[in-house]
């Protein structure tokens, strides 16, 4: 074989495999840097290298700030590092004691920085996580909370964000009649709505009517599949639940009519919580699905 005929094969093979990946033109494909906390630990560049070969550029970080100090790379580096392989830091997972009036100054300065930070690489959503279930019992827990994500939400707006609600099983905003309860105890100008369909499955929620109730205010959402266990423990979330893309029980196709009918132009994150052959391997496969199922829907 020519050098010539090998450098034409190696372009044509290259350009079959960059077919295979997902489009990312309305719908935007992400991932989370959590995954990556269960197996040994790799450069922060390893990430960003699945991210540019399977088509997931957009992160959501996740333990910040300790994420820095964690894999030893300031927030220059990473933009510079993320920018060389076309990728991009799109949200945080914001976690703070919501629930509790007598910290939500700080827990609203928490928050903002957690947005200067990210405006450093252009980003303009802030995914905010209820606070653990065991806080549920507190007198007006559920209204502080509501009232402290308004604040959150003001902040964001001022600083041109968007802030959203993330539900998980085993915290405050878990089964549908919770999520919405808050979507109706929170000001829809100030506070938008980021779900995590894993999360609503494993709680009971019709994902795709959950998604279609309140896409007026849908900002960003976690595309993650999952199987309900038969003896599941009330509250408890267990990662063996989760699985890639397509190989669980919600039906993406509905979503994806979703999105579509709403002219979604935003991120999508695969934030997996497990990966059972490594996370290059679960994100190729992720990456198949929504080539092959989703993107005939909507890309």
């Amino acid at each position: 074989m020519t050098r010539r005929n090998a450098l034409a094969l190696l372009g044509a093979t290259l350009a079959r495999a960059a077919d295979r990946l997902p489009a990312n033109r309305n719908v935007k494909w992400g991932l989370g840097s959590n995954l990556w906390n269960y197996f040994p630990r790799v450069p922060f560049t390893d990430i960003l290298d699945v991210m540019k070969d399977t088509g997931f550029i957009g992160l959501r970080v996740t333990q910040f700030p300790q994420i820095l100090n964690t894999y030893g790379i300031t927030a220059a580096q990473m933009q510079k590092e993320a920018e060389k392989r076309g990728c991009h830091i799109v949200t945080i997972s914001f976690n703070g004691p919501t629930h509790d009036p007598a910290r939500r100054a700080d827990t609203v300065a928490n928050a903002r920085t957690a947005m200067t930070f990210l405006k450093e690489f252009g980003a303009s959503h802030l995914v905010v996580f209820s606070p653990n279930r065991s806080n549920a019992a507190a007198p007006g827990a559920f209204q502080a909370m509501c009232e402290c994500f308004n604040a959150i939400g003001a902040a964001a707006n001022e600083m041109g964000f968007r802030a959203g609600l993330h539900n998980h099983v085993g915290q405050i905003v878990e089964t549908p009649e919770e999520v919405d309860r808050c979507m109706a105890m929170t000001d829809p100008k100030l506070f938008h709505f980021s779900p995590d369909t894993a999360h609503l499955h494993l709680a009971g929620c019709d994902v795709a009517k959950t998604l279609e109730k309140h896409k007026a205010r849908l900002m960003l959402a976690d595309y993650k599949d999952a199987k309900r266990a038969e003896n599941a423990k009330p509250d408890t979330f267990d990662r063996n639940t989760i699985f890639d893309l397509g190989d669980g029980e919600i039906d993406f196709v509905a979503c994806h009519r979703v999105l579509k009918s709403m002219g979604f132009q935003g991120w999508l994150i695969v934030d997996l919580d497990i990966a059972r052959q490594g996370p290059r391997a679960s994100y190729e496969r992720c990456g198949a699905y929504v080539v092959k199922s989703l993107e005939p829907v909507y890309a």
